[in-house]
């Protein structure tokens, strides 16, 4: 059964921007050519001329975080300036399917409007200009998502955790967040890179659905400049990971865990 309480008039997507990313332009082509047509804002922490000129090319408004820290403030700051009750946050180097907002909806309507949390799709990478569909870490992410396909479990705060306490098997770009039930700055602001990852396990706990969709309706690029592969290469991620999983864990399991994914995780590293 269907609901159908959201419009595509009642999403945003916000690009978080920064500094001059040559990848910027194809991203929002790719918002700008969905099936379905919401709202797109650019939310930026330094801005420029070269920005400037990207939004009027694209004809979409710019807002400027005035206090910028970790990447959770930035995503906090543009997420909170959206002005409808779905919010996506694009980053400036992934691009979009054209049904990705299409289906998000169709997801997020299979259930009341007060029911859900978020909704998120599966993904796939994008390398030196090829298309990835499957690889270890992309295999770990959907064995660690697919329960969320089943109704109890996507409500279950304790089945949430235990999915979670395996390692972030969530893309945050593929999110949908459902701005009216979760409320304002959602995103944690302590941690430099797995603040994404802090924020799931917190949404977790509270009322509400998860939602996954097993479609890949996401690219997300790997190259050598992304933060991801950045902060990879320098060690913030895993010590950051395994500080929340031992939120989860006794500290030598979490160490267990955390070896392991990370292993996965060095596919991010070109």
């Amino acid at each position: 059964m269907g609901y159908n309480v959201f419009l595509p008039s009642d999403h945003t997507f916000v690009v978080c921007a920064y500094k001059e990313n040559p990848y910027i332009g194809e991203t929002i082509e790719s918002l700008k050519s969905q099936t379905v047509r919401g709202d797109i804002i650019l939310s930026t922490s330094t801005p420029s001329a070269y920005l400037d000129g990207v939004c009027r090319n694209y004809g979409i408004e710019m807002v400027v975080n005035p206090n910028p820290h970790h990447a959770g403030d930035d995503w906090n700051y543009g997420y909170n300036a959206a002005r409808t009750k779905l919010v996506t946050i694009a980053h400036q180097d992934d691009i979009y399917d054209p049904t990705y907002l299409e289906s998000m909806l169709q997801t997020v309507n299979r259930f009341p409007e007060d029911e859900t949390l978020l909704a998120f799709s599966d993904y796939y990478e994008l390398r030196e200009g090829s298309r990835v569909d499957t690889n270890k870490l992309l295999t770990i992410k959907r064995i660690l998502n697919a329960p969320l396909k089943i109704g109890a479990i996507s409500q279950s705060k304790f089945a949430r955790e235990r999915l979670l306490s395996f390692g972030n098997s969530i893309c945050c770009p593929a999110v949908m967040l459902v701005k009216s039930n979760i409320g304002s700055s959602p995103f944690d602001t302590t941690y430099i890179n797995s603040c994404d990852y802090k924020t799931w396990v917190d949404l977790a706990m509270k009322r509400g659905r998860f939602l996954y969709c097993p479609e890949h309706l996401m690219g997300h690029r790997i190259y050598g400049e992304s933060a991801t592969s950045r902060n990879i290469e320098n060690d913030i991620r895993r010590k950051e990971d395994l500080e929340i999983l031992s939120s989860l864990w006794p500290k030598g399991i979490a160490k267990i865990v955390n070896r392991i994914y990370a292993t996965s995780e060095k596919s991010n590293v070109l």
